[in-house]
C-alpha cells in the first residue's frame, strides 16, 4: 500500500500569506529559454534559477548546470533565502481559475510518498519516459538531493473522506499564494493536527495512486534511491526510512469533481506529396464522415459513444469522423495489448489512422517528426505547417485507471492535466 509521511518543506514564503507570484514558475519541461529569462528578471530568485540552472549541460564542463544548481541549492538555504518549516506537515494546495464561465478548484495535499517501481502496483504510471530528460533530472537531483518540485498524482476517496479535511485547512489563513500567467491562483496551507493526518495517511493508502503529471520526476526519485542505497550499502550504513526513499507528491482525488482532464490534438504531416482525396477515401474505410459545420469541437465529440476525431485538411474540408459501428478496435488493432488500451480514443488514432496512413509510428523516432501537438483546438485548425489536423476528446479517469492497472501505458501525448503544478511552492530535501 502506498506509505504517505508529513515531512518539512523548504519554502519561499516567510511571512503569512506572502506572495510569491515573481518566484514560482511552470514545470521545467515548458518553461522557454525566453519565459526563463523574464522570469529572472522580474526576480533573480525566481525558482528556475534552481530548476534550470546556468552552465552547460555536460556534466563534465566547468561551470556545468548541475554545479551550478548544486551551489545555489546551498547558498540560498544558507543565505536565508528558502527557510524550512517549523514542523512536518502534510500541506494543503488548491488552485482556483476559471474554466468556460465558471469558478473551480483542484484541491490536493503535499506530502511525502514511500517510492515503490512499477511492478509493485502501489504506484502506476500512465505514459512513458524519455531517457534523454531523465538524465538531467538525475543530475540535478544528485547536484542538490531535493525535491524541487512535485509529483502530480490521484487517490481513490469515493467516500469523500477528506473532503472535509480539505474544508477545514483552508479556513486558515494560507501560508503563502501565486498567481500565474495564465490566471491561476495557487494557495498553499499546513496541516499539523495529529489526527486529520491520520486520516490522510489511512485514505490514500487504501488503493493504488495513479501518476498523472510528472513520470520523468518520479522515475528519477526511483534512480536517485537506488544509487543512495548503493551508497548507504557500500559505506555500511543502514538509515531507517531515510529520506532519498520517498518523494514529494500532490495527491488529488479522483472524485474531486474539478479534476480536469484536457485534450492533446495531433497535427500530422505525410512522408511526401499530401493528397486530400486520397486521404478521405481511406478513412472512410473505417469511419463515418459527416461534415463539420462550425461551432466548438469539444461539443461535437462530447458523449459520443465511439471514438471520433473532428479533422481538418489543408483544402479547409472539415469533418466528423465516427468509428463505424462494425468496427471494434479490440479486434482490428493487432499489438500486443488489453482490450481497453486498444478502444483509447488515442488509441484508435495512433493506431487506425495515424500509423497506416501517415507511416507516423511511435517506434520510429524519424517518423515522429511529422506529428506535432496543440492543447488549444482552434490554434490546432489553423493547420501551421501540417496537412492534417485531429481533435481529440479528452481520455475519462475511468480510462486511465483501466489502462494504468494493466500495467500498460498510454499513448504519447494521452492525458493534460490542467492547470500544472507550479513549481517553486514547496521544496524537501533528500538528506
Amino acid at each position: 500500500m502506498a506509505l504517505v509521511r508529513p515531512f518539512r518543506a523548504f519554502v519561499f514564503g516567510h511571512e503569512p500569506a506572502q506572495d510569491v507570484s515573481t518566484l514560482v514558475a511552470p514545470p521545467y519541461d515548458v518553461v522557454t529559454p525566453e519565459q526563463r529569462e523574464n522570469l529572472l528578471a522580474a526576480n533573480r530568485h525566481n525558482v528556475v534559477a534552481l530548476e534550470l540552472p546556468e552552465g552547460p549541460l555536460d556534466s563534465t564542463a566547468p561551470g556545468n548546470r548541475y554545479e551550478t544548481g548544486h551551489a545555489r541549492w546551498r547558498a540560498w538555504r544558507e543565505s536565508g533565502v528558502i527557510v524550512q518549516d517549523t514542523a512536518d506537515a502534510i500541506y494543503v494546495l488548491d488552485q482556483t481559475w476559471e474554466y468556460r464561465g465558471r469558478r473551480v478548484h483542484r484541491r490536493a495535499f503535499i506530502a511525502a510518498v514511500r517510492l515503490h517501481p512499477f511492478a509493485d502496483g502501489v504506484i502506476l504510471p500512465h505514459e512513458r519516459t524519455l531517457p534523454k530528460a531523465l538524465d538531467d533530472r538525475l543530475r540535478l537531483t544528485r547536484a542538490t538531493a531535493a525535491n524541487l518540485s512535485q509529483v502530480l498524482s490521484l487517490f481513490s476517496d469515493p467516500e469523500d473522506v477528506t473532503g472535509p479535511i480539505f474544508d477545514a485547512a483552508m479556513q486558515r489563513e494560507p501560508m503563502m499564494h501565486a498567481t500565474d500567467a495564465d490566471g491561476v491562483e495557487s494557495r498553499v496551507w499546513a496541516i499539523h493536527e495529529s489526527e486529520m493526518l491520520d486520516s490522510i495517511v489511512a485514505t490514500v493508502a487504501q488503493g493504488p495512486l495513479f501518476i498523472a503529471d510528472g513520470h520523468h520526476r518520479y522515475t528519477t526519485a526511483l534512480s536517485y534511491r537506488d544509487e543512495r542505497r548503493d551508497q548507504d550499502r557500500a559505506a555500511g550504513r543502514s538509515p531507517v526510512e531515510p529520506a532519498y526513499d520517498f518523494v514529494m507528491m500532490a495527491l488529488v482525488s479522483m472524485s474531486d469533481p474539478d479534476l480536469i482532464v484536457l485534450p492533446t490534438h495531433r497535427l500530422a504531416r505525410a512522408p511526401g506529396t499530401f493528397e486530400e482525396d486520397s486521404f478521405w477515401a481511406a478513412l472512410a474505410e473505417n469511419f463515418d464522415l459527416a461534415t463539420f459545420r462550425g461551432g466548438n469541437p469539444a461539443d461535437a465529440l462530447a458523449d459520443l459513444e465511439r471514438s471520433a476525431f473532428v479533422i481538418r485538411t489543408t483544402d479547409g474540408s472539415t469533418r466528423l469522423a465516427t468509428l463505424r459501428r462494425g468496427v471494434d478496435p479490440a479486434l482490428s488493432i493487432t499489438d500486443a495489448h488489453s482490450a481497453d488500451w486498444k478502444r483509447l480514443d488515442v488509441t484508435v488514432l495512433q493506431e487506425m489512422i495515424l500509423r497506416p496512413l501517415f507511416g507516423i509510428d511511435p517506434r520510429d523516432p524519424h517518423s515522429l517528426e511529422r506529428l506535432s501537438f496543440v492543447t488549444d483546438d482552434q490554434k490546432a485548425l489553423e493547420l501551421r505547417g501540417a496537412d492534417v489536423a485531429f481533435i481529440v476528446a479528452p481520455t475519462r479517469m475511468d480510462q486511465l485507471r483501466a489502462v494504468a492497472l494493466a500495467g500498460e501505458t498510454m499513448p504519447q501525448k494521452s492525458t493534460y492535466f490542467y492547470p500544472k503544478l507550479l513549481s517553486g511552492l514547496l521544496f524537501r530535501s533528500l538528506d
